[in-house]
């Protein structure tokens, strides 16, 4: 089976429609599958629902879906950096389902494994819990939170080979790995395509099972969110 696609463009083709959930890897700007959150844009699905941690920011990542208004619904844990964002959500355009981070993270992996719900502590007796099943166990009261699963998964890995197997490196290894099983198709963006066999088997961190289209991106651009610099010790002296 060919998983290997000449573009984005191409590697989206044929498998996004109006209304459907995309989960979409990263944290911040790191390890954001930014050539096929282009494609997405570019074309013009709408009406979706987005699963992140947050929408990138301004002009970048998911960003730039907002300001398209293609994105009808956020699932995420984090709002900040994205002025947008806020403002889409406080006026009622945007729907926003908003989840503790490790709650978040749990969700997508319980979907990945094929977890429909699991119980939490998190959010307990404030607003997360309204509407849920709430249980004791063991003296103790948990809320019912359920697992996710979206129509497809686009990920970001600094390599990959021919048959889907992938590596993320050092932070870009943060929602990634847990969407990459949690998509009904998941389509990865990787900066270095190698042959099959290449990649050494305990390095592996997705297997290419979960994967089932590959688009190469070498040399991405690779956006900060927040530069903090300090003087250096020779401008000081």
């Amino acid at each position: 089976m060919q998983k290997v696609y000449s573009s984005a463009v191409d590697a989206l083709d044929g498998a996004l429609r109006d209304g459907m959930t995309i989960m979409s890897g990263g944290f911040g700007l790191c390890g954001i599958p930014q050539a096929l959150i282009e494609a997405v844009r570019l074309s013009g699905a709408r009406d979706l629902t987005v699963i992140s941690n947050n929408a990138g920011v301004d002009g970048i990542g998911l960003g730039t879906l907002l300001e398209s208004r293609q994105i009808r619904k956020m699932i995420s844990s984090y709002v900040g950096e994205n002025k947008l964002f806020a403002q889409q959500y406080l006026s009622g355009e945007l729907e926003l389902e908003f989840n503790p981070q490790g709650t978040l993270a749990e969700r997508i992996r319980a979907g990945g494994a094929g977890i429909p719900a699991f119980f939490t502590k998190t959010g307990v007796g404030t607003v997360i819990a309204e509407g849920k099943p709430v249980q004791e166990f063991d003296g103790e009261m948990f809320v019912m939170e359920r697992g996710l699963v979206a129509d497809i998964s686009l990920v970001h890995a600094w390599k990959g080979d021919h048959e889907g197997n992938l590596v993320y490196r050092k932070t870009a290894r943060n929602f990634n790995p847990m969407m990459a099983t949690a998509g009904k198709l998941t389509i990865a963006e990787v900066e270095h395509l190698v042959p099959t066999g290449e990649i050494e088997a305990d390095s592996i961190h997705t297997p290419g099972i979960f994967v089932s289209r590959l688009v190469h991106v070498p040399n991405p651009l690779k956006h900060i969110e927040q530069r903090t610099t300090r003087p250096r010790i020779e401008e000081i002296a």
